[in-house]
């Protein structure tokens, strides 16, 4: 299927591996311009090489942010430029109690979950509207909506990043332009990888056993997902197809989430 993505400017927070380096690459596979995201130069040029590689002749460039820094988001949307695609995906998690996180950890999350979208969406979302077209999308988590009580950190931001999405796709009332979040199930990530590998070097347990005892219980598909099954979603969520879609949190959770809505 086409998704009539060629020529389209496409930015990609967080995007040097994982979920977000597999929308990327998508991306590119349809013709879009892509810039990838990293917190470092190194990370990221190592990333627009490998996407290079993988889709030959794809417009592919990058630019370093830490996005827990404003005055790096600044510096970032200077050489930005208007974008026809946004998709607000870097994100930070971890296990931990709630007792045991003090105010700075919290304003960590914040600020990298939640304000990296409200800042990057602030700059960009005027000029989709003035020219009467654009895509904004969040990657999203089942977590915003189930919140674990091991990540309560972690559900609060990504809570907060729906509510983000669902307000500002008021705002595009009778435009070309679409604000969506895809709520993304337990994927097997880098990160989520790297975690694994290191639990099971310390248990006697193979990383495949390991994997499959953490699969949860309500899981309907009974595996992890892939960063690329997240990615086939919101590619489509940043086409032209995807017009009659707007304001919605859209699932590819693997059916973790027991509700209906």
């Amino acid at each position: 299927m086409d998704l009539e993505l060629g020529g389209k400017k496409v930015f990609v927070s967080g995007s040097t591996r994982g979920i977000g380096y597999a929308v990327a690459e998508m991306l590119a596979h349809e013709g879009a311009s892509v810039v990838i995201n990293g917190r470092t130069e190194p990370r990221v040029a190592d990333a627009v090489e490998r996407l290079r590689e993988t889709v030959p002749g794809a417009p592919v460039s990058g630019m370093a942010a830490d996005f827990a820094d404003p005055v790096q988001v600044e510096s970032l949307l200077d050489g930005l430029g208007e974008v026809d695609v946004l998709v607000n995906n870097v994100g930070v998690f971890d296990v931990a109690g709630f007792g045991e996180l003090q105010d700075a950890d919290w304003l960590r999350y914040f600020e990298i979950n939640v304000m990296s979208g409200v800042r990057l969406a602030r700059a960009l979302v005027g000029p989709m509207l003035k020219k009467g077209w654009g895509r904004i999308i969040f990657v999203g988590t089942e977590p915003a909506v189930d919140v674990p009580g091991d990540m309560i950190h972690y559900g609060a931001t990504k809570a907060a990043g729906l509510a983000l999405g669902n307000g500002l796709a008021k705002l595009t009332r009778g435009t070309g332009v679409t604000v969506n979040t895809v709520l993304g199930g337990p994927t097997y990530s880098d990160g989520v990888a790297d975690a694994i590998e290191q639990i099971a070097s310390a248990h006697p347990m193979t990383i495949d056993e390991l994997r499959s005892s953490l699969v949860r219980p309500s899981s309907l598909v009974q595996r992890f997902l892939e960063p690329k099954e997240i990615a086939n979603l919101v590619a489509y969520l940043a086409s032209p197809l995807s017009a009659a879609t707007n304001g919605a949190a859209v699932r590819a959770d693997g059916g973790v989430l027991p509700t209906l809505l």
